[in-house]
């Protein structure tokens, strides 16, 4: 595999071009959603993880599955119950016998973590215990298990969901852990076109077939690219205005003092910066524009910004937060290509 660097802008085209194909295979599936399938392909594109957000019936995991089959990369799904336990993730040991020589062995059984594109169904209606048996995974793309350290190939996305409306039976993510997640992708109900659409299509008889078209090789390589979309000096101050901007210990702005409790660390600029880049790339630039950067925002603070009960009192989610930063702060006058 060449380095990203020394691609042509034909060869450039060519991968922009394979990565349209999962956009097209996509959309023969799910009606609409543009913007959804966009953050997506951005968390595969910046290697990150994603958590989805929406109430039943509005294809969360229909979206996922339908993203693995347009990739040529193993896929697990991990339906998670409030009986889960942590070794049913990771794995665990089993006691076999060595025909050799005749004695006992533990040997490590690999769990279905050990994928490149892990859906995590429900992720919230398991215990803080099972949940937590995701971090490192996340986090250091390796699973630890008894003093040995097992690293999971490149590469390595979890995709989770969770319906937002629901209480009974399930237990809300740490905040360390939503961290993890670069996006929070919140899925919002069609339009009428739309619907109708979904009603038509999945009553019809028909059923759309998606095949393969992006190898691994080639989601290695264009996430190698990512890393090399020039993101401006100023644009790069902005982020770090706007991330700095959620704490209220930080904040000039009179809301996020009325408003947050606790804001946005270190690595919701770090997400943000890496989002952008891979926005611009998925709309074949080669270098972030502040549209990129404010196009990502909401989704990369949504889940990093903790509101108090001011907030809640008013009527107030993370949505206004954001759109309040975004008309109190200065932009950048010209980002540069």
């Amino acid at each position: 595999m060449s380095d990203p660097r020394s691609l042509s802008a034909e060869q450039i085209d060519t991968l922009l071009a394979q990565l349209q194909g999962v956009r097209e295979n996509v959309a023969r599936v799910v009606v609409g959603q543009e913007a959804v399938v966009e953050q997506l392909l951005v968390t595969l594109l910046a290697a990150g993880h994603c958590l989805l957000e929406g109430v039943p019936g509005l294809a969360k995991t229909l979206l996922v599955k339908t993203l693995a089959q347009s990739l040529s990369l193993d896929f697990r799904r991990i339906q998670f119950t409030p009986d889960l336990m942590p070794s049913d993730v990771i794995g665990t040991q089993i006691l076999e016998e060595d025909h050799t020589t005749g004695g006992r062995v533990f040997t490590f059984q690999r769990g279905p973590v050990f994928t490149h594109l892990l859906l995590a169904d429900e992720i919230n209606r398991t215990p803080p215990k099972t949940q937590a048996a995701l971090l490192e995974a996340m986090q250091e793309r390796s699973v630890s298990y008894a003093g040995e350290s097992h690293v999971l190939e490149a590469p390595f996305f979890v995709m989770a969901t969770q319906n937002p409306i629901e209480q009974a039976g399930t237990y809300a993510l740490p905040e360390a852990q939503l961290d993890r997640f670069l996006l929070n992708v919140h899925i919002d109900y069609p339009s009428e076109t739309e619907e109708r659409e979904i009603i038509a299509r999945t009553t019809d008889g028909s059923d759309a077939s998606v095949s393969a078209v992006l190898e691994r090789e080639v989601v290695i390589r264009l996430q190698g690219l990512v890393r090399e979309v020039n993101l401006s000096d100023a644009l790069l101050q902005y982020i770090v205005t706007l991330t700095r901007a959620t704490r209220p210990q930080h904040s000039s702005v009179a809301a996020v003092n009325e408003w947050i409790k606790w804001g946005a660390g270190p690595r919701a600029g770090q997400a943000l910066a890496l989002a952008a880049k891979a926005r611009a790339l998925l709309c074949g630039r080669y270098g972030a524009t502040l549209e990129d950067v404010q196009a990502m925002v909401l989704p990369v603070l949504r889940h990093r910004v903790l509101l108090n009960f001011h907030a809640e009192a008013e009527g107030k989610d993370v949505t206004d937060v954001v759109a309040t930063l975004l008309e109190a702060l200065p932009a950048p006058a010209a980002p540069t290509l």
